[in-house]
């Protein structure tokens, strides 16, 4: 009896060991936001819990730079929560796997690439926006802005930071959707004039609103979603969308091709276009990619999308190469230094 129980304990034990060593671990790039990726895994996980991830968080800019430095030698499974025009990128280099996940259907069409099947699938919108800090502006006798031509005032000069968009989404989505707005030539006479009030471009997205928020800039030229988060706690800024309109950029997923873990990267994508997956995108973005979903945001206007200009991915996707590069050669010299 003994020697029974001995060995079917020892069974148990292989047993537990090949069920561990079957978890599949897939690398995920990311760009999301770092304290919401814990929630995402861990949701994902406890659904799956055959996969594990492994995240790979970076601003935009920076990882779209490192998937094309991997090209011929890839080391992520899945892009996940990255730029729709980033990815666009990746798929005109030919490294993204189409796949159209389950439910995809019921994603609103322009969160949702074009070809059949899609490359890549949308998540949710960040959408721009100024915050705008209102005790340093009383200080200082400010007004607050209320159009992206109000940023070029003299009266702002030293008192608006921004991203650099060759290593941030957002700031590339201000940028494209400038050019798109007001046509190049009057887009990059409107950045001549931003340029002269910038105190400097930032490598994150977020970090403008933050550094408003924290009170070290007036204006912090962002996106929604850290406005929020820093109104909810405390911070007195207002967020304000400009009348012109706001840029947008949907963050989105795809699989990286050739990855060796087809079946679970499907998995990951099947998950991010449902209901669940669309609820929890809704905690800090009031526009996500399944109809219906969304629910007010605590600080945020319930029109945001009516606010939302009619963005091109397309365009933005297959000129940003030379938008980047003359953007770099007017203003990079303002840029905070790299970490």
């Amino acid at each position: 009896m003994k020697s029974t129980a001995f060995a079917l304990t020892a069974l148990a034990g292989v047993l537990s060991m090949s069920s561990a060593y079957a978890q599949t671990e897939l690398t995920v790039y990311t760009s999301v936001e770092a304290v919401d990726l814990d929630r995402y895994k861990q949701t994902f996980e406890a659904a799956n819990p055959d996969i594990k991830i492994n995240w790979v968080r970076d601003s935009t800019g920076v990882m779209t730079a490192k998937l094309l430095a991997e090209k011929n030698n890839p080391q992520a499974d899945v892009v996940w929560g990255v730029a729709a025009t980033s990815l666009l990128l990746l798929k005109s280099e030919g490294m993204l796997e189409p796949y159209a996940p389950k439910g995809v259907e019921n994603l609103d069409p322009k969160f949702v690439d074009s070809s059949t099947p899609p490359n890549w699938v949308g998540m949710d919108a960040y959408v721009a926006a100024l915050c705008f800090n209102t005790v340093e502006a009383e200080k200082l006798g400010l007004a607050p802005p209320t159009s992206w031509a109000d940023l070029t005032k003299a009266e702002y000069k030293g008192h608006v930071v921004m991203p650099n968009p060759n290593s941030s989404g957002t700031g590339f989505l201000d940028v494209s959707a400038w050019i798109q707005m007001f046509g190049e030539e009057e887009a990059w006479t409107f950045m001549d004039g931003l340029h002269e009030n910038i105190a400097a471009y930032t490598h994150s997205g977020s970090k403008p609103c933050k550094m408003a928020a924290a009170g070290e800039t007036v204006i912090g030229v962002s996106f929604e979603f850290p406005g929020a988060n820093a109104k909810k706690a405390g911070a007195p800024i207002d967020i304000i969308f400009p009348s012109e309109g706001s840029g947008w950029e949907a963050e989105a997923t795809a699989i990286i091709a050739g990855t060796a873990n087809l079946e679970a990267a499907q998995q990951l994508v099947d998950w991010s276009v449902t209901k669940e997956a669309n609820e929890m995108y809704n905690v800090g973005y009031a526009v996500v990619a399944y109809p219906g979903i969304a629910k007010p945001v605590e600080h945020l206007p319930t029109d945001i999308p009516s606010k939302m200009i009619d963005n091109d991915f397309e365009w933005a996707a297959n000129n940003r190469a030379a938008i980047l590069a003359e953007w770099q050669k007017r203003y990079d010299a303002k840029s905070e230094p790299k970490s």
